[in-house]
């Protein structure tokens, strides 16, 4: 163990002057440790994700205000993104609290928000219509995933009936998703409950109409890309794929990490799925701030830092 240390050790510094200096970064070592970022890598494939998009609403001509309303978010959500900073780095306590607040909003909105062809899950900002579940649900469900409680729990329970009255299949499978990756990452009595409300959830959602009509630029932008040109379709395919990258990281992640990252991924892959087979929003590549907030905000919420499995660090 000294000896691979010490060899360790020696691989990170070089001689000069008759003395040891850290050795300059390689490429390789610098994504290595943005791999064990979940957090700072999170940023970047929200990044990634929303400039192919750009890229494909400008070419394909889509109106210039979509792509303003995306700026706004993705500048909106980067600051946010500083401001949880402190919070990403705690034990997240507190967490229940603010979970159940945010499952409140979506009843709210299911209750009382804008609706469109009998689906009641918008609140109107001005001109905006701001999808809340988007928004709220990825980080209420890598919250839950940091530290699940009774009270977070009551909070996840609310979220199911709240999306189940919108109602919402899209965003109802993308919290079964959430719950069911932390259950298999970390079972016990609190997220079986939760899941089996989601279940009941999702499978309500799927009882009821949705008869939404695809919106340009905002539903159906995996199969207009290709429509548009091959190489469009590929780059925002690409896009898409990115917003899961962050949870690649769980498959060497020490175990206290390993639940929010699959949490976090399952839930945007569900999402992106979503939009795939139906009328649902396309997350970042298409038009829709909500979906750019909800993904920084999230993602914000990860571990800074999570160690490899039995290594000396563990995630914060």
């Amino acid at each position: 163990m000294l000896d691979r240390w010490l060899r360790l050790s020696r691989s990170r510094f070089r001689r000069f002057g008759g003395r040891l200096v850290p050795a300059p970064a390689t490429r390789s070592s610098r994504v290595n440790e943005l791999l064990m970022r979940p957090r700072r890598l999170a940023l970047v494939c929200g990044a990634a994700a929303f400039g192919t998009g750009a890229a494909y609403m400008s070419a394909a001509g889509a109106p210039p205000g979509y792509l303003a309303v995306n700026a706004a978010a993705l500048a909106l959500g980067a600051v946010a993104w500083v401001a949880l900073g402190p919070a990403s780095t705690s034990r997240v306590a507190g967490a229940g609290p603010a979970i159940l607040a945010l499952a409140v909003l979506l009843l709210i909105t299911a209750l009382f928000g804008a609706s469109v062809e009998g689906a009641t899950r918008w609140v109107t900002v001005g001109p905006l219509n701001v999808q809340v579940s988007l928004v709220a649900l990825p980080p209420m469900l890598v919250l839950y995933a940091r530290r699940p409680d009774e009270i977070g729990t009551t909070g996840m329970v609310v979220a199911a009936l709240a999306l189940a009255l919108q109602p919402d299949r899209a965003m109802s499978g993308a919290l079964l998703a959430g719950l069911v990756a932390h259950l298999c990452a970390r079972p016990d009595r609190l997220a079986l409950a939760a899941v089996v409300a989601a279940v009941l959830a999702f499978g309500w959602a799927l009882l009821a109409p949705d008869a939404l009509p695809a919106v340009p630029y905002v539903e159906r932008v995996l199969h207009d890309a290709f429509g548009y040109h091959p190489l469009a379709g590929a780059a925002v395919l690409a896009g898409a794929a990115a917003l899961g990258v962050p949870a690649l990281v769980a498959a060497s992640a020490a175990s206290d990490a390993r639940p929010a990252l699959l949490a976090f991924g399952a839930t945007w892959c569900a999402v992106v799925a979503a939009a795939a087979l139906g009328n649902y929003p396309t997350p970042l590549v298409g038009y829709g701030g909500s979906s750019v907030l909800g993904y920084l905000l999230s993602g914000a919420l990860l571990p800074p830092r999570a160690s490899r499995a039995g290594g000396p660090l563990r995630a914060a």
